[in-house]
């Protein structure tokens, strides 16, 4: 495997992850914010939830996006007979040694995609909840940690489909963001028609990063400095979430810390090294709105969490920021 390169690493991380951008939008045409945002996750090592209807390329960008960071892929085809020894691995009794050995399931990868995670039952989905938190499983009382990084892109239908599921608040809450991916423009299909005879395929997806050069990006990504007025303007927000009279469930403390760390790998990606206050705003809705319970009057009138989180968003005031925002706009 060969050496990180430091000279790009530390001088220039934000030219590295553009390539790494453009080269998966050159398969997954028109998402380029999704695209950012789940290399944003990956960044701070956070589990990405997406959720549209089928057909617009969830599974596609999670392939790609793994192949292009240089990571191991692991799948989970997620249906309602789906045991959770299906996902963690099982221990298999070998008579000749008269032991068991622990055969691994398709979590044990960098980056694993659970696909439509909410058509598997409610058991099997509690059977990654440790995985996702712990970043490990169990397995017949024996311990296995997961790889590092460890990453999972997991694809859910909107609720009301077929065999859907509802995932719990517990569930919901491990996952760094929430990204719908929606319909593409005119343009963006019509661009898609005219290379489908052609397109690159995303099993011709070249290997961008090496695993050493990924974790050297999220340790920068955790050292992105934060001044105390963005975290005071996160707990601003989070705080407001729960005070606010449309919700019944505001947004958690691990809500905070995953805003935080979101913001910092954005100010990575767009070659700062400081946090301001549009790189929070930019990522409250995907970060938070997933985490939040709208009650049920509000629910009578038409209000999503989206819309309570924009409206919280719009009217928290911004603390006095430090001189070295340079001006950025706020």
């Amino acid at each position: 495997m060969r050496a990180p390169r430091e000279n790009v690493l530390w001088d220039r991380p934000q030219a590295l992850l553009e390539g790494v951008v453009r080269h998966i939008e050159r398969i997954v045409i028109g998402k380029r914010e999704s695209i950012e945002q789940i290399l944003i996750a990956i960044l701070c090592g956070g589990h990405v939830l997406l959720e549209d209807v089928p057909g617009v390329g969830k599974t596609l960008l999670a392939k790609t996006a793994a192949k292009a960071l240089g990571c191991t892929f692991g799948r989970i085809q997620c249906t309602p007979d789906l045991l959770p020894s299906d996902v963690t691995g099982v221990s298999v009794y070998k008579k000749a040694l008269e032991t068991f050995e622990f055969r691994p399931g398709p979590i044990m990868a960098n980056i694993v995609l659970a696909d439509e995670l909410n058509r598997t039952s409610p058991k099997t989905q509690s059977a990654l909840l440790e995985a996702m938190e712990e970043r490990h499983v169990t397995v017949d009382g024996e311990t296995y940690a997961l790889p590092e990084p460890f990453v999972v892109l997991a694809t859910q239908n909107p609720l009301g489909f077929e065999g859907a599921y509802p995932l719990p608040e517990a569930q919901l809450d491990r996952f760094l963001m929430k990204i719908r991916l929606g319909y593409p423009t005119a343009a963006e299909e019509t661009a898609l028609l005219n290379r489908a005879d052609g397109a690159m395929s995303s099993a011709e997806t070249r290997a961008l990063l090496s695993l050493e050069e990924l974790r050297e990006l999220q340790r920068q990504a955790a050292l992105t400095h934060a001044d105390d007025s963005i975290k005071q303007y996160i707990v601003l927000l989070v705080h407001a979430t729960r005070r606010s009279p449309e919700l019944s469930l505001g947004a958690s403390p691990r809500a905070s810390l995953a805003l935080l760390r979101a913001a910092q790998a954005q100010a990575l990606l767009r070659g700062r090294g400081f946090v301001v206050p549009d790189d929070v705003k930019a990522l409250a809705g995907p970060v938070l709105a997933h985490r939040l319970v709208v009650r049920p009057e509000a629910s009578y009138a038409s209000v999503v969490a989206e819309e309570a989180l924009r409206r919280i968003v719009r009217e928290t005031p911004v603390p006095a920021s430090p001189a070295s925002f340079g001006g950025v706009a706020r």
